[in-house]
């Protein structure tokens, strides 16, 4: 997937690539989109994406949220680059990419939507925002396309991006007259 950028990547030649007959691998995935999906949460749980998610799931205010968001994120995304650059340059032609990418995509949306809510209820939303507009620019502003800008065009490290990216979103989402930044 990553070498091929997901392009024309068939059930074939998974099964050529890991050494077995195409039968033996549909004995294993019903489906293209299954054997997509398990590979997704394959990665996830190799590079020990359960484990880095923990001081998220253990943050309590919205900046704690925010910044830890950033920082599981901005670490994770070098590490699934090439899968998600297939899934994503494959998925409005390929059914089975669309379900492995829209499903990370509405996980990555609902982290940003909690952190956004959760700035909200401590009264420290910045007030131009709406909820649903901040956790939609929240969740462009960290897409893997903008990471891609910064650290491969631009060639920022990961922990400048990181770094940089605190501050741009809590100056963006924070409000500064809340005391509470």
């Amino acid at each position: 997937m990553e070498k091929r950028r997901g392009q024309g990547v068939s059930m074939s030649d998974i099964a050529k690539a890991v050494g077995i007959s195409r039968q033996a691998l549909y004995l294993h995935f019903d489906s293209r989109t299954e054997l997509m999906l398990a590979t997704v949460d394959y990665v996830d749980e190799v590079k020990g994406l359960s484990e880095r998610l923990k001081p998220f799931r253990a943050a309590t205010t919205g900046i704690e949220l925010l910044e830890t968001c950033v920082g599981v994120w901005g670490n994770h995304i070098p590490e699934i680059h090439g899968l998600a650059n297939a899934l994503f340059n494959t998925r409005e032609t390929n059914e089975a990419t669309a379900s492995a990418w829209n499903g990370r995509m509405a996980d990555l949306q609902n982290i940003c939507q909690r952190i956004i809510d959760t700035l909200h209820r401590e009264g420290i939303l910045a007030p131009k925002w709406s909820r649903r507009k901040a956790a939609e620019m929240l969740w462009a502003m960290i897409s893997i396309q903008n990471w891609e800008r910064l650290a491969i065009e631009c060639g920022w490290s990961t922990n400048q991006y990181i770094r940089s990216m605190k501050i741009l979103l809590k100056s963006t989402f924070v409000d500064e007259t809340s005391g509470r930044e």
